[in-house]
């Protein structure tokens, strides 16, 4: 499975953005898929995950209502969309793949290449 995650880029606090990741290959839906981020000096954190057909979602707690995670198995995509974004949601934003559904990064099989957001004060 290939990834590739879109959608980054500079917005000021509370705005909104929708990070993408399309998938290639036609077993995506058999894939959990995980958004993860990795801000300037720090380890890559867990954010979101969805199951195999988008029916369960878990968040962590910095993200949990302000973010919403979705795919779409027919288009081989993933979303991420953010709301009411912070100056310290600033990261590069990276979609995974893997059999796992959790929120250890170590257990994803397949990463996308990562995209900046940036949140502006």
């Amino acid at each position: 499975v290939q990834l590739q995650a879109s959608g980054g880029g500079l917005v000021q606090a509370g705005g909104s953005l929708r990070l993408s990741c399309a998938a290639s290959g036609r077993t995506f839906s058999r894939y959990v898929m995980g958004w993860f981020r990795q801000a300037p000096g720090k380890e890559r954190s867990f954010v979101t995950a969805i199951n195999w057909g988008g029916g369960n979602m878990i968040y962590s707690d910095t993200v949990k209502g302000r973010f919403t995670i979705s795919r779409d198995n027919a288009e081989n995509t993933v979303y991420l969309q953010m709301n009411s974004l912070k100056p310290e949601d600033t990261a590069v934003y990276y979609c995974a793949a893997g059999q796992y559904y959790g929120s250890d990064p170590r257990k994803y099989e397949y990463w996308g290449q990562g995209t900046l957001v940036t949140v502006s004060s």
